[in-house]
């Protein structure tokens, strides 16, 4: 290791990792506690504010189904015991963070939330609160509906504790007296039919003027004695459990990844367990027997004041027909330079940069079409990480390919939670006679790139026909038509011979697992990626002991790898000034005396969810931008295929910057700093200090003018 990182990173301090990094768990839930502030925050429209609470709550599924499932899986026995002790004290912090965290979530929604709706006309109503009116229409609902497909399970020697599926709802039920064989089966398991939605909307002359609904939940509550005829239900309550849901597959075994990962996609439902959600009156011996039956310890059980899947309240907002509880509708910018024109045209005078969701996706969609309807277009090559079960650029591949061209798709089938969107993909696509490659078995592909091979139209000399030419597109984010919408990312569109050779060669080296050539311009993980990262900030570092300015701006979801933190730390204590801006976890621990005086963290999280990586090193006036599909997570830098690019173009340079860091610099109403403890404190504006938002900004701006 380079000893000014070394001598950095231990000095002024001589002590534990944890001195000099910020957990990583810990750092995640930090992130969802400045989600939930937004659901917290009265300015946001009230529908907004339910939809972050839902999010936190997805946050928190993936968080228990990969991150601590990982961890346990890394550290545990059969039985679920860790053999760390320092783990065990961390998972215990964990716990405790995550048990805080959840009792908020839920406080937001009983105290303000539901019934600032009921103000607005919209009631959630729970059986106690319903008249007879409503009553009524649910039992008929329950009957109709609802009780054809409950199937309860009595347990007893014959009838075992049922297969429980991931985050699925159900209900156990402690019975009274002996079933019709004359048997004391004391406990019934009942799962709710998936097919069934979970909010549901009463008629509107029973609302008496507003919009009524109630839960699924609610709706099995109400009518659960009805199912056990001739006994008393004495207690129930809804559970949910959540599953280690990551995918596995034998690299050396495996013959066929797709097939192997569709025989793995069936039993993700049913992974190890390693959380139970029950009802906040869920009586003890209840939760304890459930335990029991999961292998979960009593840390992670949450009895929670509500529905035990939160996530499905996203639901309610599709029905509510009041606009003014939603941001105000927000169409992207599509760029003047592009209505009408010849795209292929346009790329081989200037590069086009797109900021997204601020400008539309849409341009890219058409760079796929048009090289589908193109005569000229030989081929196309494109890398599918997540897509959709809908696509309008997936169905311009297929029409390439039915129309004779050559079309390879690089498809990421280990997609976390787009498995069977991108295996239905690949069948489809291979169908119509497309070269379809599943990515490197143990490598993700994340990359984002699209290529158009053109042979260019021109004078034909006996068999000399046009040359062929490269078109791309490069980008931040994925090739996804919703995320699009709400996701910030760049993406460029370019003919630059150098720039899309390179492209090429990245796709070669994906299809033949050959070892790529020497790339200038592209950082390629596993291979260049880190190690050119740290050059640039070594490089940074040389300035700065040269006496010169030295500056470095970074954008990203997280930053957890430990190599390149330790050549910041090094770079900080040289002198030079380092800006990141970091939406989720950050192990890095800003403003330590000696260690990380000059860098600064900061996260926004606001309407738009923060998701371009973008790097600036000022090198002696040189600015050299990249944009990339990387975090600074060790996953990203060496188990994964990744591309940084850099921007070549200087007014597009100067555009990158301007968008995409000095607005979120300047941010004082969605910026939260992070301190050397690992808080997070909002950046708010003071005395007479202007209010700045960077995404209100950047819709004002970038969203209605051409740049």
């Amino acid at each position: 290791m380079n000893q000014r990182v070394m001598r950095a990173a231990a000095s002024p301090i001589e002590s534990a990792a944890s001195d000099i990094y910020l957990n990583r768990e810990l750092s995640q839930l930090a992130f969802n506690r400045r989600v939930l502030s937004q659901a917290e925050d009265r300015s946001v429209p009230l529908l907004e504010r339910l939809r972050f609470l839902c999010i936190v709550s997805s946050n928190l599924d993936e968080f228990f189904e990969v991150r601590i499932a990982s961890l346990l899986a890394q550290h545990g026995d059969e039985k679920g015991v860790i053999d760390s002790p320092a783990l065990t004290q961390a998972l215990e912090h964990t716990s405790a963070q995550c048990h805080q965290l959840i009792e908020q979530q839920y406080a937001v929604l009983n105290q303000e939330i539901l019934p600032q709706l009921k103000a607005k006309g919209i009631r959630l109503l729970r059986h106690q609160d319903r008249n007879d009116a409503q009553r009524a229409w649910i039992k008929a609902y329950f009957e109709r509906e609802v009780r054809p497909l409950l199937t309860p399970i009595g347990l007893d020697p014959a009838h075992p504790f049922p297969q429980v599926v991931n985050k699925s709802l159900n209900f156990i039920v402690e019975l009274s007296g002996k079933d019709a064989f004359g048997r004391g089966t004391a406990i019934a398991i009942l799962k709710a039919p998936r097919v069934l939605p979970r909010v549901i909307e009463l008629p509107r002359e029973l609302s008496d003027g507003g919009q009524t609904f109630c839960l699924l939940s609610s709706v099995i509550h109400a009518h659960i004695a009805d199912l056990f005829t001739g006994r008393d239900v004495l207690a129930y309550s809804q559970f949910r459990v959540t599953r280690n849901s990551d995918l596995w597959v034998d690299e050396e075994e495996v013959k066929n990844l797709r097939e192997a990962l569709q025989t793995e996609l069936q039993s993700r439902q049913f992974g190890v367990a390693v959380r139970l959600e029950v009802a906040k009156n869920c009586p003890h011996h209840l939760s304890q027997f459930l335990l029991e039956q999961f292998a979960i310890p009593a840390s992670r059980l949450y009895a929670v004041d509500g529905p035990v899947n939160m996530v499905r309240l996203l639901e309610l907002g599709t029905y509510v027909d009041q606009p003014a509880l939603r941001f105000t509708p927000f169409n992207p910018h599509y760029p003047a330079r592009l209505t009408g024109n010849d795209l292929f045209a346009l790329l081989r005078k200037q590069d086009v940069l797109l900021h997204h969701p601020f400008q539309s996706f849409q341009p890219v969609v058409e760079f796929i079409r048009n090289a589908a309807d193109d005569p000229n277009v030989v081929a196309i090559k494109q890398t599918i990480y997540r897509t959709g079960m809908n696509s309008d650029l997936m169905e311009a591949l297929i029409l390439a390919a039915q129309q004779g061209k050559e079309v390879t798709v690089i498809v990421e089938l280990m997609a976390r939670f787009d498995e069977e969107a991108n295996i239905n993909w690949a069948a489809r696509l291979e169908r119509v006679g497309a070269q379809v490659v599943y990515g490197v078995v143990g490598l993700k592909t994340h990359a984002k790139l699209a290529l158009v091979i053109r042979r260019e139209e021109g004078e034909q000399r006996g068999e000399q026909r046009g040359e062929l030419r490269y078109y791309a597109h490069l980008g931040t984010g994925n090739y996804h038509p919703t995320t699009t919408k709400f996701y910030t990312d760049f993406g460029l569109l370019t003919a630059q011979p150098a720039l899309t050779a390179e492209v090429n060669e990245v796709f070669l080296h994906l299809t033949s697992l050959t070892k790529p050539k020497k790339l200038v311009y592209l950082w390629l993980a596993p291979f260049t990626l880190q190690k050119e990262l740290i050059k640039a900030i070594q490089n940074e570092a040389r300035i700065a002991r040269e006496g010169r300015p030295a500056r470095i701006i970074a954008k990203m979801n997280a930053l957890v790898d430990e190599s390149v933190i330790r050549t910041l730390y090094a770079a900080s204590a040289d002198g030079v000034k380092i800006d990141l801006i970091v939406r989720g976890a950050c192990a890095l621990r800003p403003g330590m005396p000696g260690l990380s005086d000059n860098i600064r963290v900061r996260s926004i999280v606001g309407r738009f969810l923060e998701h371009s990586r973008i790097f600036y090193f000022r090198n002696d006036l040189a600015h050299d931008v990249y944009l990339a599909s990387a975090d600074w997570m060790n996953r990203n830098l060496f188990r994964r295929i990744e591309v940084a690019f850099p921007i070549l173009d200087k007014k597009l340079k100067k555009r990158v910057i301007a968008e995409g860091l000095t607005p979120y610099l300047k941010d004082n109403v969605n910026a939260w700093e992070l301190d050397s403890d690992g808080r997070y404190r909002p950046r708010k504006a003071r005395g007479k200090q202007a209010v700045f938002c960077a995404q209100q900004h950047l819709m004002r701006t970038v969203g209605t003018g051409d740049t």
